[in-house]
């Protein structure tokens, strides 16, 4: 497995997202729903560089989840766009997916609620002793890796201000769609054993 680690061109980027799941929602083709970004502006970008870098980004999230998924980034609560879209940014990315489950999920199980900024730094370490694609990183881009999963996190609802681990309360929709989908993807919030049997049973 090689990691992407090409994550740094935005975090959740919530309102961004539903704008282009609604397009997509009413264009159903990928392009179409590029070119009408870009054309209109959707995104009320400052340059058609960012407008176009973002899309991108955008898109290659939203390709990751299922019709089930989209239809709750359209739609849903706010808080269940917002753990949609994390496990977008999951499904994208292998190396964030991977911090979720071994890092995040693990300290909520050992009820250890506390997620300094150097945690990611030593997960960054350990993958790369092993993953060339991670040792690459450019020393100046790490930190504005580690800002980034931090704050998607955030804003995701899975971390305080304060830097504290908080429980996701997946909704019953939510939990049907990741059951439809792969029900591996609940490790990558911060839930309980007991649930996840629950919910897949």
């Amino acid at each position: 497995m090689t990691y992407s680690m090409s994550f740094t061109t935005g975090a959740l980027l919530h309102r961004e997202s539903i704008t282009v799941a609604e397009l997509y929602n009413e264009l159903g083709e990928w392009d179409a729903v590029r070119d009408r970004v870009l054309a209109a502006n959707l995104l009320q970008m400052r340059t058609l560089n960012s407008s176009t870098r973002i899309c991108r980004e955008i898109i290659s999230r939203l390709k990751q989840l299922t019709p089930a998924e989209l239809a709750i980034v359209r739609d849903g609560s706010l808080q269940e766009q917002r753990y949609v879209l994390w496990l977008a940014v999951c499904k994208r990315y292998q190396f964030i997916y991977d911090f979720a489950v071994d890092v995040v999920r693990e300290k909520y199980l050992h009820l250890d609620l506390d997620l300094p900024s150097d945690t990611f730094d030593r997960f960054f370490d350990r993958k790369a002793e092993w993953h060339p694609e991670v040792e690459r990183v450019a020393p100046a881009t790490r930190p504005k890796q580690r800002q980034i999963v931090l704050k998607m996190l955030r804003e995701a609802d899975l971390l305080s201000s304060t830097g504290q681990i908080v429980p996701a309360l997946l909704t019953p929709r939510i939990v049907a769609a990741i059951c439809a989908d792969s029900p591996a993807h609940f490790a990558i919030f911060p839930v309980s054993e007991l649930e996840v049997t629950r919910w897949t049973r």
